[in-house]
């Protein structure tokens, strides 16, 4: 009996010494770093993640441009998203290729020129932003190794640059985004419209004044209804909205359009509302999307 009782903590703690470690190296990040943009005169912030191996190596990497939502800033997928211990596991898990992770600050500039061009974020993004990244680190600069992605006004944001520049993105993640219907705007209430979009489509006096022209270039809807047939395949979407989020219908829209048109495209309706609930649980997935990308 004795020896039959050894037997079986000996056979316990081998069993408990052998078992598997996963260590999950962790990278870096670098938050409320700023450069100064010429365009916007002024210093624009950013935080970053650095990829665990980016300090022994000495190559180059693909990059994902992470965009936050209104009324948040550069910090606000690390503190709230956690998105560096995501990618650190996902990373570690083989699931995703090491990357680094731009997060930008845009304040509620919903990531476009304004209608008057005196706040020109988009250009600024793409003639400035994007540049002193792949010149200040080691990123690789070329679309197959750029993904973008965001949530609300950053999935609107990241459906925007993907659609005006194709030539930039391989793949575009967006959650929860920012995509109305013309009947939505037309219809929002005006303190709504006026707190949120006036600054960036220009005052309207009637409600379907607000479908300006400057509206009509920055429509998702719009964008993607002019996409030629021949480019239908230059960006690989992935679009994520929950089922009680107040954004659902411009999202199933886009959704609806994009299939009668036959552009390729992954679109996901989780349970959950417009909460770092939902995004937090699904940037593994849309990192993992990204990744692919990078992949050949």
């Amino acid at each position: 009996m004795l020896i039959s009782l050894l037997l079986m903590g000996y056979i316990m703690v081998v069993g408990q010494e052998t078992t598997p470690t996963v260590i999950c190296a962790q990278g870096k990040v670098l938050e409320s770093l700023s450069f100064h943009s010429k365009i916007l005169g002024r210093d624009v912030k950013y935080s970053i993640y650095l990829p665990p191996d980016y300090s022994t190596s000495s190559r180059s990497y693909p990059a994902v441009y992470l965009l936050h939502g209104y009324t948040d800033n550069e910090t606000a997928w690390v503190q709230f998203g956690e998105v560096n211990r995501y990618a650190n596991q996902a990373i570690a898990a083989g699931e995703i290729p090491s990357m680094i992770i731009v997060m930008p600050d845009a304040g509620v500039t919903w990531y476009v020129n304004d209608y008057l061009g005196k706040t020109r974020y988009e250009d600024m993004f793409m003639q400035e932003l994007i540049p002193y990244m792949e010149q200040t680190y080691r990123i690789r600069a070329a679309k197959e190794f750029r993904g973008i992605s965001g949530l609300s006004m950053g999935g609107y944001g990241s459906l925007v640059y993907s659609l005006h520049h194709p030539d930039m993105f391989a793949a575009c993640v967006a959650f929860s985004a920012a995509v109305w219907t013309d009947d939505e705007i037309i219809s929002m209430d005006p303190k709504q419209y006026d707190g949120w979009l006036s600054s960036l489509y220009g005052p309207a006096k009637t409600p379907k004044d607000r479908l300006s022209d400057h509206y009509r270039k920055n429509s998702v809807l719009d964008l993607v209804k002019a996409i030629p047939e021949a480019h239908k395949k230059d960006v690989r979407f992935y679009i994520d909205c929950g089922d009680d989020d107040f954004l659902y219908r411009g999202n199933s829209a886009l959704h609806v359009l994009m299939r009668d048109l036959n552009i390729p495209h992954e679109y996901r309706t989780r349970d959950g509302e417009h909460s770092w609930v939902y995004w937090r649980t699904g940037i593994t997935d849309g990192l993992k999307f990204i990744g692919m990308s990078f992949h050949r």
